[in-house]
């Protein structure tokens, strides 16, 4: 089984506040930084430092993509399907407080300049049993789920952001979901994860889910089971990145034949130790780190 990330690629302006910037006010940063980042790329990364291999689709700028690639090169990641686009590269803007939460502004970039020839150019050299992962910070998100499931890929959705875009997909075709609450509440109406994991098995009976509950650890569900692997308790100091390295942490164990307990285990160690570090890619541990 093979894994193709078709994700979004950034440059990730960062700065650290006292607060989140309300509306109508101005304040100062108290520190900038520029990382790599992209919930693509930081998901594709995740992947390889756990151990995974992993090709990644996606467009960058042609003036300004030169760091995105050898930031997935660095790591592992096989980058011959990524692409240059004469629009600038995609870059976000992010706040972080003092408690280490953030708060993120996603400008698409080249990630939106993703067309129907460029996705089949991509998927042709894959092949069914593979696995797609997508999230939603690409153009042509349907049109990828749609020829990925022409080809009886298995398809990994990370939904986020979550907009009007996610909602019209065809989700019946997803495989696995990999959600955080408020994703789990757009996609069923749940008011919390006992109603959002029962909605989803009434409206998606095909996937499996993987519910993410920051502090309080993680959920796994198919159509039969049910496991609980609990977080590791730490003070954080970032946690920008958390999310993208619990999908690829558990995306890689599994394919490499780990037991879901195991891999929703190393999920859950992988996503605390990155919120020890500032950033985003850069944050990711390589799995000998969590030895």
């Amino acid at each position: 089984m093979r894994i193709v990330n078709f994700g979004s690629l950034n440059i990730d302006k960062t700065y650290r506040v006292p607060h989140m910037v309300r509306e109508g006010e101005t304040i100062s940063s108290l520190s900038y930084q520029e990382f790599v980042g992209g919930k693509g790329l930081n998901q594709s990364i995740a992947i390889a430092r756990a151990g995974g291999e992993v090709w990644h689709a996606g467009l960058v700028g042609e003036r300004d993509g030169d760091s995105l690639v050898h930031a997935l090169q660095g790591a592992g990641v096989h980058t011959d399907f990524v692409g240059r686009s004469p629009l600038p590269s995609g870059h976000t803007v992010i706040q972080i407080n003092s408690q280490g939460n953030n708060s993120i502004i996603v400008s698409g970039g080249a990630n939106r300049a993703i067309d129907p020839t460029y996705v089949d150019t991509v998927l042709a050299h894959f092949e069914e049993g593979d696995l797609i992962l997508l999230q939603n910070e690409i153009s042509c998100l349907h049109e990828v789920m749609e020829k990925a499931a022409e080809r009886k890929l298995r398809i990994y959705l990370n939904p986020s952001p979550i907009d009007e875009d996610v909602l019209t997909a065809p989700l019946d075709q997803v495989h696995c979901f990999l959600i955080n609450e408020i994703e789990g509440q757009a996609l069923t109406g749940g008011s919390d994860s006992e109603e959002i994991l029962s909605l989803f098995k009434e409206k998606y009976p095909q996937a499996t889910v993987v519910l993410t509950l920051g502090e309080k650890g993680a959920i796994y569900q198919d159509r039969d089971h049910r496991f609980f692997a609990p977080a590791e308790k730490i003070q954080p100091v970032d946690t920008t990145a958390a999310g993208d390295t619990f999908c690829g942490y558990f995306l890689a164990a599994i394919t490499k034949g780990r037991s879901i307990e195991d891999a929703m285990s190393l999920a859950s160690r992988a996503a605390a130790k990155t919120c020890l570090t500032r950033g985003a890619s850069n944050a990711i541990p390589k799995i000998a780190d969590l030895a």
